[in-house]
C-alpha cells in the first residue's frame, strides 16, 4: 500500500450482471482476464465469496485519481465485486442472518480495522447523484465507500444500497451504542493460538475482543497474554472445524485450515515444522500429524500421517473466520 498510514477503507461496487447460476465464475473470469480484479467476489443471491488475493495487498478495480494510486490507498483498500446492479440495488430483501459468508466477510474487515462507517455518505442511488467525489474525504477517512466516491472514478455502482445493512454493525444491529460489550473474564494466550480461535470458542467475535482489549493487530498474540472475554448470557460453547475428510490432505492443498492445524500440533507438542505452519499441505504436516497418531495411541499404517476423523476431532482445531 501506498499510504499505510491513512485509514482502512472498503469500496463496494456492483458487477453489473446478474447473480447466481454460472454468473460468478464468468464474471471473476473476466475480471481477470482484463487485469481488473479486486480482492473479493461475492454472489449474494447464493451467499458465495470469491478471493483473488490478500485483503492487505491492492485490488486493480479502481482507477487512479492523477497521479495517486487509489486502489493502494490506507492500510487496506479491500475491494468487493458484488453480482448485481446499481439501479436495482442488491441490498433489497437481502437478509445477513442467512448469510454467513457475508457475515465473515465483514467480520474480516473490521479484524483489518476498517470502522462500520460511511465517511461520504449513503452512495447515491442514481447515476446523476454520483457527481461528490471529495478527496479529502477519501484520503483522510476510514470506513465504506462506494464505487461512486472515490475520486478519479466515473462509475455509479454500488446504487443506493442499505447502509444499515452494509456494514451494519459488529453486533449485527442497525444502529446505536458501540461502546465495547461488558466483561466476564480473562483468557491467557497459549501457544498455537489465534485471535479468531478464542473467539470462537467464547460464543463471540474477532470485532468484539479487539475492541475490548485494544487491540492494533489482530493477528499478533503473545503468549502468555491476558485477554478479557466479552461477557454472555450462557457458557460459551466451542466452535470446532468439522473433519474435511481424508481425501483432503494431498500434495498441492493450499487452506487456512491446515495452518489452523499445524497450529494445534504445535500446541500439543506434535509440530515438527521449522517454518510455518501452514498454508501448504507438506511432508512435515504429515510428519507432526502422525506424532499426534502416536500420541493418541495410534500405530503402524493408524499412525500414517494422514488425519481421521477420530483423531482429527480430538485435535479439536479451532473454527476458522
Amino acid at each position: 500500500m501506498d499510504t499505510p498510514g491513512n485509514p482502512a477503507r472498503v469500496v463496494w461496487h456492483t458487477t453489473e450482471s446478474p447473480a447466481g447460476g454460472s454468473y460468478f465464475t464468468s464474471i471473476a473470469a473476466y475480471l481477470i482476464r482484463v487485469g481488473a480484479e479486486p480482492q473479493v467476489i461475492y454472489d449474494p443471491a447464493v451467499d458465495k465469496l470469491g478471493q483473488f488475493g490478500p485483503l492487505t495487498k491492492s485490488g486493480r478495480a479502481l482507477r487512479n485519481d492523477g497521479s495517486r494510486r487509489t486502489n493502494r490507498e490506507g492500510k487496506v483498500c479491500i475491494q468487493v465485486e458484488v453480482l448485481g446492479r446499481a439501479a436495482s440495488p442488491w441490498t433489497k430483501g437481502f437478509d445477513p442472518a442467512k448469510k454467513p459468508n457475508f457475515r465473515k466477510l465483514l467480520a474480516a474487515m473490521r479484524a483489518h480495522g476498517v470502522p462500520d462507517t460511511w465517511p461520504a455518505g449513503k452512495p447515491p442511488a442514481t447515476a446523476a447523484a454520483a457527481t461528490k467525489r471529495d478527496r479529502s474525504t477519501w484520503q483522510s477517512k476510514g470506513g465504506h465507500f462506494g464505487h461512486s466516491q472515490v475520486p478519479g472514478n466515473d462509475h455509479w455502482d454500488p446504487g443506493g444500497i442499505d447502509t444499515s445493512i452494509v456494514p451494519g454493525t459488529a453486533g449485527g444491529s442497525s444502529g446505536g451504542d458501540t461502546k465495547p460489550p461488558a466483561t466476564s473474564g480473562t483468557y491467557t494466550v497459549k501457544k498455537g493460538d489465534t485471535l479468531s480461535g478464542i473467539a470462537a470458542a467464547h460464543g463471540t467475535t474477532v470485532k468484539a475482543m479487539v475492541d475490548l482489549n485494544g487491540l492494533k493487530d489482530p493477528n499478533k498474540l503473545s503468549v502468555g497474554q491476558k485477554l478479557k472475554v466479552p461477557g454472555k448470557a450462557s457458557t460459551p460453547k466451542p466452535q470446532y472445524e468439522p473433519f474435511p475428510g481424508a481425501a483432503f490432505f494431498h500434495a498441492g492443498r493450499k487452506s487456512p485450515l491446515i495452518t489452523a492445524m499445524g497450529r494445534r500440533l504445535v500446541a500439543e507438542g506434535c509440530g515438527k515444522y521449522k517454518q510455518g505452519p501452514g498454508p501448504n499441505w507438506t511432508n512435515v504436516d504429515k510428519a507432526s500429524y502422525s506424532a499426534w497418531q502416536r500420541k493418541l495411541g495410534y500405530s503402524g499404517t493408524a499412525a500414517d500421517g494422514i488425519p481421521g476423523k477420530a483423531s482429527w476431532d480430538k485435535l479439536r482445531v479451532p473454527k476458522q473466520l
